[in-house]
């Protein structure tokens, strides 16, 4: 399990997927907000002056060296619905980042979001 002070020092490095193909930069970390643990991450792809940020899983991923391996195809993570880099997700939009890596979406009792930004 990667914790939350660890990943936090690997803001701008590089997010790599699984065959090591360079997704872009780790720009933020949002935890499970029912166990505070790390679930995804946000990296920021595109050309310099078109920017923005997708979100992908942080499950099973590995740090290494100047780098974030995750688990997902660097096609599958570029497809991902984005936010600009100066936004923040909208909550209605949270189930569609889940749906997309197909993954459960699990709001709180209340209708609280799943993710919070670190």
């Amino acid at each position: 399990m990667i914790q939350i002070a660890d990943i936090r020092e690997w803001r701008t490095h590089d997010v790599v997927d699984a065959g090591g193909q360079k997704i872009g930069v780790l720009e933020a970390v949002y935890v499970d907000t029912s166990t505070d643990e790390p679930a995804m991450a946000t990296v920021q792809v595109g050309l310099p002056t078109r920017r923005h940020l997708v979100f992908v899983p942080l499950a099973g991923a590995l740090v290494g060296p100047g780098y974030v391996k995750v688990d997902y195809d660097r096609s599958l993570v570029k497809k991902c619905p984005s936010i600009g880099t100066d936004d923040v997700l909208p909550a209605e939009d949270e189930a569609a980042v889940f749906a997309h890596y197909g993954l459960p979406y699990k709001p709180g009792a209340n209708g609280e979001r799943q993710l919070a930004r670190r």
